[in-house]
């Protein structure tokens, strides 16, 4: 008889197990349009009945403000939800201050409806505050056990000389040293990274001993370098926890408008409009749904145990969830290395 097919796995060594699908919840802080908050209690109850528990869901005090662990909190009081039942992972770095003005500072053009600012503290006390404010705005009931430095990508590259960059690397190195205070206290589980740009967080891994890493807009089917696939490995051996995020390039890869937060021109960016239309193209021909070709291509590499999604659609939730056990015919990836669409040496079956 044949063993039934694991729905969680470890999260490197932890001790935690996730999902392969883990929610994404930015809509839940409105990331570029307002969301009800009937569809945001709709979206959480679509994650706990369809997936299975524990149900992971990744937040950020970045996203909305706070508004999206608020409305995780609400949400899952709302439903019910016991606490050994979600997993939640707060990625810190952003306080929630008052409004300064008639919009927000932190992200033009962003968050949409939001009634809070908010600003970078990344160092030692910054992110003790962040994470005392995450658990205040996600309230009664529930905890963070996965915490990590949001975007210090973003962070380091607002230095404006080299010594300023020393310094606030000095600061994240500190904020780090905060957060595993806070995991041999036993308040969280496991303390990581979110990132953008995958070498500084390459560039952190020599200086802290990670649990987990969440890499964005980094391995997808559009971009996946070699130097990359090595540093995966290395993380792997030494045995971090890694989660994959933003594998559709923001929506883009899969007919939406933004690819990596900004909207691409079509004259400027001509090149990666026409891979998009031979991508898809290929996955009509094998009658694939381009969304899961990105999400088994961002599950491919060993080490990576599962990638994060994100909907403003409840109706969509049983649809990501599936995209974990979509079956990718060996001829679609020969077809897209042919046609040069994705790399040769990408390690999926041909």
């Amino acid at each position: 008889m044949l063993a039934p097919t694991p729905t969680h796995f470890p999260l490197g060594k932890t001790g935690l197990l996730v999902p392969p699908i883990v929610f994404g919840t930015s809509c839940l802080g409105n990331l570029y349009q307002v969301v009800p908050d009937a569809t945001k209690q709709a979206l959480v109850d679509e994650m706990f009945r369809q997936g299975a528990a524990p149900v992971m869901l990744d937040t950020a005090g970045k996203y909305g403000a706070g508004l999206a662990l608020e409305t995780i909190g609400r949400a899952l009081r709302a439903r019910g939800i016991p606490s050994r039942d979600v997993l939640i992972s707060n990625k810190l770095g952003w306080y929630r201050v008052p409004m300064r003005g008639p919009e927000p500072t932190f992200e033009r053009g962003v968050w949409a409806g939001i009634q809070h600012d908010a600003e970078s503290r990344i160092s030692y006390d910054g992110i003790l505050a962040c994470y005392a404010q995450g658990r205040e705005l996600l309230g009664t009931g529930y905890t963070t056990q996965v915490v990590s430095v949001h975007d210090p990508d973003e962070f380091l590259a607002g230095a404006v000389s080299l010594a300023d960059r020393n310094r606030r690397f000095e600061e994240v190195i500190g904020a780090y040293r905060a957060l595993f205070e806070l995991k041999a206290q036993g308040q969280v589980g496991a303390v990581g990274i979110g990132s953008k740009d995958w070498r500084i967080i390459r560039e952190i891994a020599a200086r802290v001993d990670l649990d987990w890493v969440m890499f964005a807009c980094s391995l997808t089917v559009y971009t996946h370098p070699k130097e990359l696939l090595e540093f995966i490995a290395h993380l792997h051996s030494r045995r971090v926890g890694m989660i994959n995020s933003a594998v559709f390039n923001a929506g883009f890869l899969t007919g939406g408008k933004w690819f990596d937060y900004r909207q691409p021109d079509p004259v400027a960016d001509a090149a990666l409009f026409q891979w998009r239309e031979k991508f898809i193209s290929s996955c009509r021909r094998y009658s694939v749904r381009p969304a899961d070709v990105c999400v088994q291509f961002g599950l491919a590499v060993p080490g990576i145990v599962s990638v994060a999604l994100n909907t403003e659609k409840p109706e969509r939730i049983r649809e990501n969830l599936a995209s974990a056990t979509a079956v990718i015919p060996p001829g679609l990836w020969r077809t897209l290395k042919d046609e040069g669409l994705i790399d040769r040496h990408f390690p999926v079956d041909c």
